[in-house]
């Protein structure tokens, strides 16, 4: 019995490590145009993108993807694939298979698997602070390949410990945990959706239908990126600010603190926002893309095996 049950246990952790895995280079290849341009935007300001608008509409985004295409081709628009997707597969791949994990732990022994909210908030948070530690230098290299000019995702990788050391690997980690705030909203949020969608359907949530998948990624997504954006805002000024500088140039931000106060005294309420249009209209599809896929190819998983 014990031997079947540490089968099984092994059986879903490399079920669910590559489900998320695949989910996250599928939605990787998908939005990393939105990437780029909600990258330099965040970083660079409107006038990186165009200088027609002041204002973040479909028209400037179709426009800004124009722009890229003429200017830098095909590679432009998907400068930072690489990184992009090698921290994608590795943040999806830990923290579904964490996630699942302290569900499991935190789940009653009476055969229900609902988790109550907080037991969910639990899980969640717990699954987004380990991926964040684990995958953060893949993020803060990512961002500089997509807001510079570094050619690879290892020389980025090397160039950042080189010139900054640890520190410059985990700029950004602070906000980036501040972050797991997100997750605590999006999936307990998600989980009730497909709880309520799969009790509609007189259903179990394993086996709800793509559509309803789509339905619940989404509008828990929505919720949740509405209400934390501001963070990562704050992220990507600290991970860029250490761009082509050495130990001893002075940066424009000394800290998390100093960041938020000079954001809010120099552009106000609307510059924790910068961006946020272009950010939704990426992770939307995104969320929609990584969560059904994994659900998918998870299902498929586990009943082939």
């Amino acid at each position: 019995m014990a031997a079947d049950s540490h089968v099984r246990s092994s059986k879903c952790l490399v079920c669910n490590a590559a489900a998320g895995a695949a989910a996250g280079v599928i939605a990787a290849t998908f939005v990393c145009p939105l990437d780029v341009i909600k990258t330099r935007f965040q970083v660079h300001g409107l006038s990186a993108l165009s200088s027609s608008s002041g204002n973040i509409k479909g028209g400037v985004i179709v426009g800004s993807l124009e722009q890229i295409f003429q200017k830098e081709g095909l590679r432009g628009m998907y400068r930072g694939l690489s990184p992009t997707v090698l921290a994608l597969l590795s943040n999806w791949a830990i923290y579904f298979t964490i996630y699942e994990q302290f569900k499991s732990f935190l789940c009653s022994d009476d055969g229900n698997h609902n988790l109550s909210i907080g037991a969910n908030m639990v899980a969640a948070s717990g699954a987004g602070a380990a991926t964040t530690i684990a995958t953060n230098p893949l993020w803060t290299q990512g961002i500089r390949v997509g807001a510079m000019p570094y050619r690879r995702t290892l020389s980025a990788l090397r160039r950042i410990a080189h010139e900054e050391g640890i520190r410059g690997l985990y700029s950004g980690l602070v906000p980036a945990l501040a972050g797991v705030s997100h997750v605590a909203i999006q999936f307990p949020t998600y989980e009730k959706i497909k709880s309520y969608l799969a009790d509609r359907g007189n259903t179990t949530m394993d086996k709800l239908n793509a559509r309803d998948v789509a339905v619940a990624s989404s509008v828990s997504k929505i919720f949740a990126s509405t209400l934390t954006y501001p963070h990562g805002v704050v992220r990507s000024r600290l991970q860029e600010q250490g761009q082509g500088q050495g130990h001893h140039s002075e940066k424009p931000y000394s800290g998390v603190i100093d960041c938020i106060k000079k954001i809010y005294q120099q552009e106000g309420i609307r510059g924790f926002y910068r961006g946020c249009a272009t950010n939704l209209l990426r992770t939307i599809p995104a969320t929609v893309i990584t969560f059904t896929s994994f659900e998918m190819i998870h299902w498929f998983l586990v009943t082939s095996s």
